[in-house]
């Protein structure tokens, strides 16, 4: 059984796997759109950025 703090660990792993592929490649994508001068980067790097958190996250917590 896990404890509250635990729990609560591993909210924040989570959480920090989520914020910092939206960031990372978010800004990846931002940064080629401005190079670029294009659209669409920024979205792609924010779906990517999303799946790599998500797999990471599973990776991590769900393989049991």
């Amino acid at each position: 059984m896990n404890s509250p703090k635990n729990d609560e660990n591993a909210f924040w792993t989570i959480f920090g796997y989520m914020l910092s592929g939206l960031l990372i490649w978010g800004g990846i994508g931002y940064g080629l759109d401005r190079w670029l001068d294009n659209d669409l980067f920024l979205l792609g790097g924010l779906i990517f950025g999303m799946g790599a958190a998500l797999y990471l996250i599973w990776l991590r917590f769900g393989r049991n």
